[in-house]
């Protein structure tokens, strides 16, 4: 519904079309995004019309954007843990696969 009010306002029947749900849980949804106040939504004779509240958004992301070193170099360490992990491995199945001649065989 957000990527839906990005490109501009939308009525409730609107945002609920594309998604399985009816008019009255559309509503439902809508009106969390209001209470957590990244949607308006204002009545127009008997129609509901909703537009994005992207500050919120922008605020979040700056929050996210604070933790994204921490995630990063655990990722960076788990990728290093799982190249060695494979090195390791094949290694280990280099050595056992090549065949060792028997003793008094002078190949």
């Amino acid at each position: 519904m957000l990527r839906a009010l990005a490109n501009g306002e939308r009525t409730v029947g609107e945002l609920a079309e594309p998604h399985p749900m009816t008019l009255a849980a559309a509503s439902k949804h809508i009106k969390v995004l209001e209470h957590a106040g990244l949607v308006r939504r204002e009545v127009r004779w008997r129609t509901h019309v909703c537009r994005l509240v992207a500050a919120p958004l922008k605020e979040a992301l700056t929050e996210v954007a604070f933790y994204e070193r921490f995630w990063t170099a655990r990722l960076d360490t788990l990728d290093q843990l799982l190249r060695d992990d494979d090195i390791q491995k094949a290694s280990h199945t280099a050595t056992r696969s090549v065949p060792t001649p028997p003793e008094g065989d002078e190949t």
